[in-house]
C-alpha cells in the first residue's frame, strides 16, 4: 500500500497561516485539548520532519480544529487554505514561480486547467499524486493522496482547505469565482477526494 504523503514545505506554511489566523495561545489550546505536542504550534518545530510524517501532522491538526470547533471548524478551515494560497504563491520556488508567471500571460481562457495544473504541482509530494481533467464544459481536480483523510472517517467531506486553495488559485489565475463541490471525500469510503469545477462554460 502506498504511502500518503504530503510536501513538508507546504505544511509548514499551514501551520504558519493557523498560527497568524488563530494566535499561537489559541492554537497552544486547540492541540493540548487534542492531546498533541504543544511545540507543533512553532512552525520552525517541523524543519526535520519527512514528507510522510507531514502528512501525519497535517491530518491531525485539522482533526483537532473540527473536535475543538465543531461546525465552526469549516469556516476557519476555508479561510485558511484561502490565505495559504497567497503564502504558498510567494514562497514558492523557481520553477513554481516561472509556471505562474507563463499561466498569467495565457488568454483568459486558457488559464483555469493550468492554474490548477500549478496547484497540483505545489500540493503533490509525489509526481501523480493530484491530477487535473477535463470534464466536458468543466473541470476536475482529482486528489489521490489527499492527507488531509489519512486515518480519518466521517459523515461528510473534510477537505475545506484543499476547496479553499481551489478557489483562490482559480480567482488569482483569471479573477472570477467558480462554484467547487468536493464530490467524493475518502473521508466518505471513497477512493481518492475529486472536486467539480463548474465553469458554467
Amino acid at each position: 500500500m502506498e504511502k500518503t504523503t504530503f510536501p513538508i514545505r507546504v505544511m509548514r506554511q499551514f501551520v504558519e497561516t493557523l498560527s497568524e489566523d488563530l494566535g499561537q495561545g489559541t492554537l497552544s489550546a486547540v492541540l493540548l485539548n487534542a492531546g498533541l505536542p504543544e511545540e507543533w504550534a512553532i512552525p520552525a518545530h517541523f524543519s526535520g520532519l519527512n514528507d510522510e510524517r507531514a502528512a501525519q501532522v497535517y491530518s491531525s491538526l485539522q482533526f483537532a480544529l473540527r473536535t475543538y470547533y465543531g461546525r465552526g471548524a469549516r469556516g476557519i478551515l476555508l479561510r485558511i487554505g484561502s490565505r495559504l494560497w497567497n503564502r504558498l504563491m510567494d514562497d514558492s520556488l523557481f520553477g513554481i514561480k516561472a509556471q505562474a508567471a507563463v499561466i498569467r500571460r495565457l488568454p483568459k481562457s486558457l488559464r483555469r486547467k493550468s492554474a490548477l495544473e500549478l496547484l497540483a504541482r505545489i500540493l503533490s509530494a509525489a509526481p501523480g499524486g493530484i491530477t487535473v481533467h477535463t470534464l466536458d464544459l468543466d473541470l476536475l481536480l482529482v486528489d489521490q493522496a489527499s492527507p488531509t483523510t489519512l486515518n480519518q472517517s466521517s459523515d461528510t467531506q473534510l477537505c475545506f482547505v484543499t476547496l479553499s486553495l481551489i478557489r483562490e488559485c482559480l480567482y488569482w489565475a483569471d479573477g472570477q469565482e467558480y462554484d467547487i463541490e468536493e464530490r467524493a471525500c475518502r473521508a466518505l469510503g471513497a477512493h481518492q477526494c475529486e472536486f467539480k469545477i463548474n465553469t458554467g462554460g
